[in-house]
């Protein structure tokens, strides 16, 4: 049944089909149309523009959007929302002092999630998954890259990806699927580090790639985890398998990944809280989405990824939420766009822009996602009445969103 929304106050984000990213100075610019309306039919947005040219009376099912905003939803293109439990200890050793890093030499960090991910059943941990996925559906995310990683061995490295293939069955968003077997050194190999790279090459992988359980490969490329040769052998022997790189790097070190990263064709280097003039030469002139998790510099009080930079260099930039338990515990995109805009400098326009179709670029949809485009799938945020959408990040405590619309229908 068609869907029609009239009177919308504001409609963002309209693109050309092939317009897939936004880069440098052209993310300042945020096209739209006043007084708008917008239709769908079935999951696709079929048609929009302003009200004098609607000609639409005879459809049953129409939103009167009066006052507010239209825009695509949020593509969060860096999750972990897949995981069992949550580190709330963690939270208070590091407000007694402790650094992340401490808390990871003593146990805690990635290996105390895994720990408590291998004492959770496949079945537990996919409803305390999905519990997340509706609560960020809610708040605007109509598409997740979500990860592995908690796993740290062959059997729960798959029963995360299993579990992150099923909420792709289940759900109406869409969902890209990562394999971070690479996300730390499990306590057994601790002295034999190479022994686990050939346990992720010649078991994981091989395995994982049977099962057709991810689209992309993530490698946490920094010092203490895994080194610049230990991520050039993951990521040579991925692409057998036809996965893509997306990489973490630069969290805390800059010290050539994101080099590598770029000389493997990476669809996206994320964190780059730390970032030096040859990690943007190696950028420029490339393929490669850097990608910003600005909650995640928030929420451990490091230093945020230089955005302006970034831009002001003529490149592009995605925001991503990093939902995971130790490090960032949220899944809200309209944080991530305020915080941007606060704390990263970004104007409303580019926070925008690298929350939807830059997003969408950096997990390879934006063909069909993150922007307002006949033809693409009809995923949509529908505000509350608001002054502007300059209001949508200055508002940062509140929730502006009225509907969420999710393939053709509302959430």
């Amino acid at each position: 049944m068609p869907l029609l929304i009239k009177n919308i106050k504001e409609l963002l984000q309209i693109r050309e089909p092939d317009i897939l990213k936004i880069s440098g100075a052209d993310m300042k610019t945020l096209p739209t149309i006043k007084n708008a309306y917008l239709l769908i039919e079935h999951d696709t947005i079929v048609d929009f523009g302003s009200m004098e040219n609607c000609n639409y009376s005879d459809i049953d099912q129409v939103i009167d959007a009066t006052g507010k905003i239209v825009l695509p939803t949020w593509c969060d293109s860096h999750t972990h929302i897949v995981y069992a439990g949550n580190r709330e200890q963690e939270f208070v050793d590091r407000i007694n002092g402790l650094s992340y890093e401490e808390i990871a030499n003593r146990g805690g960090g990635i290996l105390n999630s895994a720990k408590t991910l291998e004492n959770t059943s496949e079945e537990d941990l996919y409803k305390q998954s999905i519990e997340r996925v509706k609560k960020v559906i809610k708040l605007g995310s109509g598409a997740l890259e979500i990860k592995s990683g908690y796993g740290l061995s062959t059997e729960n490295e798959i029963k995360m990806l299993r579990v992150i293939k099923r909420i792709k069955k289940e759900f109406p968003i869409k969902i890209k699927a990562t394999f971070l077997g690479a996300h730390a050194f499990p306590k057994e190999f601790k002295d034999n580090k190479q022994g686990y790279l050939d346990l992720i090459i010649n078991d994981m992988l091989p395995k994982i790639a049977k099962e057709n359980l991810a689209h992309y490969v993530d490698v946490f490329c920094e010092k203490g985890y895994f080194s610049l040769n230990d991520t050039q052998q993951i990521l040579e022997a991925a692409k057998q398998y036809h996965l893509t790189p997306k990489i973490h790097v630069n969290q805390f070190n800059a010290f050539g990944g994101v080099e590598l990263a770029v000389k493997h064709n990476a669809l996206s280097v994320d964190h780059l809280e730390m970032l030096n003039e040859s990690d943007i030469n190696a950028l420029k002139n490339s393929n490669t989405m850097p990608v910003a998790l600005p909650s995640c510099s928030y929420f451990l009080s490091i230093p945020y990824t230089p955005g302006r930079q970034i831009i002001d260099a003529g490149l592009p930039l995605a925001l991503a939420t990093d939902f995971n338990p130790g490090s960032t515990p949220s899944g809200n995109m309209n944080f991530v766009v305020s915080t941007a805009c606060i704390k990263m400098k970004l104007t409303p326009e580019e926070a925008i822009n690298a929350a939807t179709i830059n997003g969408a670029y950096a997990m390879g949809i934006s063909n069909q996602y993150g922007s307002i485009t006949k033809g693409k799938k009809a995923n949509l945020i529908i505000t509350k009445q608001v002054p502007s959408y300059n209001y949508l990040p200055y508002a940062f405590g509140e929730n502006n969103i009225d509907q969420v619309i999710i393939n053709g229908t509302l959430y």
